[in-house]
């Protein structure tokens, strides 16, 4: 990788230990424990750290039927744009592991978002991230509505598309977290369907652009791929989003999809044990609309610390192994991000 091409870091999340019991996720027992902070993140990335990150949401508590009563089911993913905004203009309470310093490394942010509650929640819901933002506003660049565990029918749902039409409208992008390794095929059909029925009779500059997290979340513990029935519905989805219009994919969250002895492997046999899957992904996207992402932390949990750099190492091999140009390189490690985030440079 040429040393002037700068990295975007297009998915982490962050959290203070004074909030780990608004996550939806955390529990006393679970693998990722305490903070996860810019301090620790500028630890895990030293050598190659990006010259800045993408926020995501991090799945905070909410109750959406709270949400559009009175507002009160959004608090928590509220406190998280409170979160955030600290990062970003260098004000943090002591001990939340970031400084004045870092306020620049905040590329941009996507907050949670109640989409199954319709566009007037969401009208409502977007005012009080604004109003709570501040001077961070600018930043927010799209929000996320993770689908991946919720109920099948969710994403179709006429109020779910109407806000996506909504988003797409206000210029915002959405982040789209699907799982095809537990969720199957099904899951993946759904998601061509809900961006024809959100793009329909929509004019270009008005449809909303989905973000597509971690390569949709295939099952990286197969063999052999030519006869997989997994593999195929996936690699069949994967060509079909490509053809949509507004469509980006994150190159990450690879770790979590592996067998537990894979992950413990050099990044070189990682990247030949799935390089079927990363090739799919190239060949349908290409470069101009891949992005690399890291998932840190999360990427940590059954690989260790060094994990952010061997995940690297990995989306390195493969523009080396692609041929690239240095132009195709820039793109993957930042510009692509850029781009479909609407980031001015």
């Amino acid at each position: 990788m040429a040393a002037d091409i700068p990295i975007i870091d297009s998915h982490i999340h962050l959290f203070p230990e004074s909030e780990l019991e608004t996550l939806a996720w955390w529990t006393p027992e679970g693998p990722l424990q305490g903070q996860f902070s810019l301090e620790q993140y500028r630890t895990a990335t030293e050598g190659s750290t990006p010259t800045g990150f993408i926020f995501l949401e991090t799945d905070r508590k909410n109750d959406l039927e709270a949400g559009e009563k009175d507002g009160s089911g959004w608090r928590y993913p509220l406190m998280e744009v409170s979160w955030i905004k600290r990062i970003i203009t260098g004000q943090p309470k002591p001990g939340e592991g970031h400084t004045e310093e870092d306020a620049s490394l905040c590329t941009a942010y996507v907050p949670w978002a109640p989409l199954p509650s319709g566009a007037a929640a969401m009208e409502k819901y977007i005012d009080l991230v604004k109003q709570e933002a501040g001077e961070s506003w600018p930043k927010v660049k799209g929000f996320r509505y993770l689908l991946q565990d919720k109920p099948n029918g969710t994403m179709l749902q006429d109020k779910f598309i109407e806000s996506l039409r909504l988003l797409g409208r206000k210029g915002f992008v959405f982040d789209l977290g699907v799982d095809q390794h537990n969720r199957g095929r099904a899951q993946l059909e759904e998601v061509v369907e809900m961006i024809d029925r959100a793009h329909e009779g929509v004019p270009e500059d008005q449809r909303v652009t989905f973000i597509i997290n971690h390569m949709c979340k295939p099952d990286l513990s197969i063999y052999n791929v030519q006869t997989s029935p997994s593999f195929i519905a996936w690699r069949t989805a994967i060509f079909t989003l490509s053809k949509c219009s507004r469509t980006y994919m994150k190159l990450s969250g690879g770790f979590a999809e592996m067998p537990e002895s894979l992950r413990q492997r050099l990044p070189e046999d990682i990247f030949d044990a799935i390089s079927p899957w990363l090739s799919v992904v190239l060949a349908a996207f290409g470069a101009s609309r891949i992005m690399f992402a890291s998932d840190w932390p999360v990427c940590t949990v059954g690989v260790g610390p060094d994990a952010w750099r061997k995940w690297k190492k990995i989306v390195d091999r493969l523009c080396w192994m692609a041929s690239f140009e240095d132009e195709e390189k820039r793109m993957i490690w930042s510009g692509t991000a850029l781009k479909a985030y609407n980031v001015e440079t």
